[in-house]
């Protein structure tokens, strides 16, 4: 769910006017998963442009401290969500840790890097929602450590049932700063796309596994 209309909003202008969030439905992208797409979204763009990136990081740290008040830990999923991570836990002023998709081949084959005693809250930060697996991977692996994981929170999620259902099913509590909603009505609005385009957007999201093969 996201936290905030207007911060919806906002965040969805940002991430278009720095092309963070590629609309193209006449040309679609392909994934990594196969799927074709009208939408790309790359939230590592953020990085790049500091006022933006401090708004991000400042509205992730509000909605963190409103909804768990201060915790002990905060963990970035890698690698996307390391840097904007790193910055949360700044602006809250607690730890930071990361999680790798699997455990290292060598060393000391962590999956978790950084100091995570058992029992320490965590509220684990992702750049983009997808289908959710990677990101309820990472919070496997924290709960598998000893984590308390009180929720996470996101810059963007394409809203995919899929991905409800798996938050859901592993229980839980994902919280995001923008969505696919608001970035088609805002997009809308502000004449980003046409009406035709709108169209297509919204039936992509309807079966995006197997729309325009």
């Amino acid at each position: 769910m996201i936290f905030n209309k207007d911060t919806a909003k906002k965040t969805a202008e940002l991430l278009l006017q720095i092309k963070a969030i590629k609309l193209s439905p006449q040309e679609p992208f392909s994934w990594a998963s196969g799927w074709n797409s009208p939408i790309y979204c790359d939230n590592r763009t953020t990085l790049s442009f500091p006022t933006i990136r401090t708004y991000l990081r400042e509205e992730l740290g509000k909605i963190i401290e409103e909804k768990y008040g201060k915790p002990d830990i905060i963990a970035g999923v890698a690698t996307g969500a390391i840097a904007i991570g790193i910055l949360v836990a700044e602006y809250l002023n607690v730890p930071f840790i990361y999680v790798r998709p699997e455990a290292k081949k060598h060393g000391r084959q962590n999956q978790v890097e950084g100091i995570l005693e058992s029992g320490k809250r965590v509220v684990v930060i992702e750049d983009l929602i997808s289908t959710g697996k990677s990101s309820l991977n990472a919070v496997k692996a924290l709960e598998e450590a000893g984590a308390n994981v009180k929720g996470m929170v996101a810059i963007f999620s394409y809203g995919f049932e899929i991905a409800d259902k798996n938050f859901e099913e592993q229980g839980v509590e994902l919280t995001t700063l923008s969505d696919y909603d608001n970035l088609l009505e805002l997009a809308n609005d502000n004449n980003y796309i046409s009406e035709s385009e709108l169209t297509t957007l919204k039936q992509w999201r309807i079966n995006p596994s197997t729309w325009n093969k």
